[in-house]
């Protein structure tokens, strides 16, 4: 996994052993254990890496007005009871959503409105909750609703 992992050698003396994965891939999903000899005594433990993601179909930027498809999964093992998605840190259902089932989300006419944080949130059978944010891009054009632009003459029209 290297160069992705390290070890805080500052924070060895202090007995902080935690091991950071940067940037992290599904593949790193699964059990580590930590195993520690200090003189004669072994220590050791356990901890389970769960991956979420949030993948776009097409991929970002998404263009306005094109299908949007948002999808959010993760490797819990228990069975997926209900997604929530969530615009700005508000709920994410609009008129503009064309239809929603477990993990996805479907924006018939992405807008320049639709930008931003969106956040899926995943509950499970055993009641876990997971959640994973992500920003969309959206290319559109966010300019006045009239198209006709009047510049004099000599001058510059943006």
């Amino acid at each position: 996994m290297k160069p992705r992992v390290s070890l805080q050698d500052s924070a060895l003396r202090n007995g902080n052993f935690s091991l950071r994965i940067d940037p992290v891939r599904s593949e790193d999903t699964g059990l580590y254990e930590a195993r520690v000899k200090y003189n004669t005594e072994v220590h050791s433990c356990h901890v389970e890496l769960g991956i979420i993601t949030v993948t776009l179909s097409p991929p970002n930027p998404v263009v306005e007005n094109e299908l949007l498809l948002m999808s959010c999964n993760s490797s819990h093992r228990a069975s997926l009871v209900e997604t929530c998605w969530f615009h700005n840190g508000h709920p994410g259902l609009t008129s503009r959503i064309f239809c929603s089932f477990p993990g996805a989300l479907s924006i018939l006419r992405p807008a320049m409105s639709d930008a931003g944080s969106w956040r899926c949130q995943l509950r499970y059978s055993d009641n876990e909750i997971i959640s994973a944010t992500y920003n969309l891009q959206i290319l559109g054009f966010d300019g006045p609703t009239n198209p006709v632009v009047y510049a004099a003459a000599g001058s510059a029209a943006d």
